[in-house]
């Protein structure tokens, strides 16, 4: 038998998660014995759409499969039934898409998705909020873009569990620590962020909290630029090296880790194609508080007395 060929395509190679999407791709390659190809999306969508065209409707040879992480707001049902049409598999990353259903019903190749339940990231992440402002307080918080569902979803599960004695001002970044970077300098030069009085820094990825704090370190000084600094950051993605890590070392206060699934999703279609069952149509791989929420309650609360408040 060929060695199986699977392509993966990511949204971008400047953030922290999809570099470890890619790297969790490769490994699970190894250890299943297939070949794969990643390409990038640059975070857009028509530029992605028309990458996965140029394969499907290549002459030349196609790769068994498609496993790829929707640059924008749309799960592309054309693109993925002419996939199905040209008997190349389709998997698609963090997006419950409507229209896998009815592929599955009309085409015999492996037709799935793997996803992560973005509002309970969201949940999480309010109730992280809560954990570090038991008395209520305001956030500033990075969203991703007004095109992105795991945006909108984030954002809906993180209004459903943060306290109504605590504020969010959201501003709009692309899911990279430049964009934030951008956003936060600019809401820096409102004459309203001026009299604003947050109580903690929140993104949506653990990258662009990072370009929130960078933002404050360049644009502000003295003791603004020392209260900014010292306010708690949070993201999401918990990435071991990067997430996780930074966390540990103080840059973060917490995050919330959402474990890569490319890697599971290559390894479904490597057993797929060598005999296995079809995998369900929606695979939902759990997220996590890093530190626990107790953890991080409990250093707040101790925060508050050294503070004696």
């Amino acid at each position: 038998m060929d060695k199986l060929k699977f392509l993966v395509s990511l949204t971008t190679n400047d953030n922290d998660y999809q570099q470890e999407q890619a790297h969790a791709a490769e490994e699970a390659a190894r250890r299943c014995g297939v070949e794969i190809k990643i390409i990038y999306a640059e975070n857009d969508a028509i530029t992605q759409s028309q990458q996965l065209l140029n394969v499907i409707q290549s002459s030349g040879e196609h790769p068994r499969a498609i496993v790829f992480e929707p640059a924008g707001g749309t799960g592309f049902p054309q693109v993925g039934r002419a996939a199905a049409a040209a008997g190349i598999g389709w998997v698609v990353l963090h997006r419950d898409v409507d229209y896998i259903a009815e592929l599955r019903r009309n085409f015999k190749v492996p037709l799935f998705c793997v996803t992560s339940d973005h509002e309970e990231i969201g949940r999480i992440q309010g109730k992280q909020f809560a954990a570090m402002m038991p008395n209520g307080g305001s956030v500033l918080y990075v969203q991703g873009p007004t095109e992105s569902l795991a945006a909108k979803q984030r954002s809906a599960g993180m209004y459903e569990t943060k306290p109504s004695n605590i504020q969010v001002k959201a501003i709009k970044a692309q899911w990279t620590e430049e964009s934030s970077y951008k956003a936060v300098s600019a809401w820096l030069r409102l004459s309203t962020s001026q009299e604003a009085r947050m109580d903690a820094i929140a993104a949506q990825d653990d990258s662009m909290a990072v370009g929130a704090r960078k933002a404050f370190q360049h644009h502000t000084s003295g003791a603004a630029r020392e209260r900014w600094l010292s306010l708690p950051y949070t993201g999401c993605d918990g990435v071991p090296k990067t997430g996780q890590e930074w966390v540990r070392s103080g840059l973060l206060s917490a995050t919330v880790v959402i474990p890569p699934n490319t890697g599971y999703a290559i390894e479904a279609l490597a057993k797929v194609y060598r005999g296995g069952l079809m995998p369900p149509e929606r695979t939902v791989l759990a997220s996590s508080s890093y530190p626990t929420i107790e953890v991080l309650a409990a250093k707040f609360r101790e925060k508050a007395r050294a503070h004696g408040v």
